[in-house]
């Protein structure tokens, strides 16, 4: 098994929720699994650079050898063969502003490319990936139900986007609430923790 984990909160490990829990998550995967081998990603340590019109061009046959291009199209290359070749997808995001963290935004920006990632097809476009995702998500209020549930544009983008590149077999373990009080944090913990076991123990 080939893991691909990549961490994208602006905390550092000791106070982020979802870097303990997407870390525990990696953790168990790797015990149920001896052969597994891992690729970690950490967006904030070791931020990529927002995409402009450069990463198109750099992906053109044409383009391959134009110096100008080179550092562009290696630094997506790299990040889109370390997907496609991931058994598994662990992300760990909080919700900042009701969405994603922009350094997880820049690596989407990234790794989504017309003909490595997905396909246009007379059908419309088609998926090119293959594989299991975990998603570890953290946010202080509620928004898997309830009345602020419309503004979820982090669990629900994130299971898009993967749809769209081809990754259908989606687990999503949230943490939410965690701004209501130590009660209501440590509550949601334990809960996110309970569906990582349980996700173990059904693997």
């Amino acid at each position: 098994m080939k893991i691909l984990h990549i961490d994208a909160s602006a905390s550092n490990a000791e106070t982020s929720h979802t870097r303990r829990l997407s870390n525990e998550l990696v953790e168990r995967l790797k015990a149920d699994h001896a052969d597994a081998t891992l690729v970690y990603r950490d967006l904030v340590a070791d931020q990529l650079p927002h995409v402009d019109m450069t990463i198109r061009h750099a992906w053109l046959p044409e383009n391959a050898d134009d110096p100008a291009l080179v550092e562009t199209r290696g630094r997506s290359k790299t990040l889109v063969e370390e997907l496609k070749a991931a058994d598994v997808v662990v992300i760990g995001a909080p919700m900042y502003n009701f969405t994603v963290p922009s350094t997880l935004k820049a690596w989407i920006d990234h790794v989504s490319i017309a003909g490595q990632t997905f396909s246009y097809t007379a059908e419309g476009p088609r998926g090119l990936l293959t594989g299991k995702a975990y998603l570890v998500i953290s946010s202080g209020g509620i928004y898997s139900q309830g009345p602020f549930a419309a503004n979820d544009h982090l669990a629900t983008y994130l299971e898009a986007i993967l749809r769209f590149l081809g990754i259908s077999d989606i687990d999503t373990i949230r943490a939410e609430g965690i701004a209501y009080g130590p009660e209501q944090d440590q509550a949601a913990m334990a809960r996110a923790s309970g569906q990582i076991g349980a996700l173990s123990a059904a693997a």
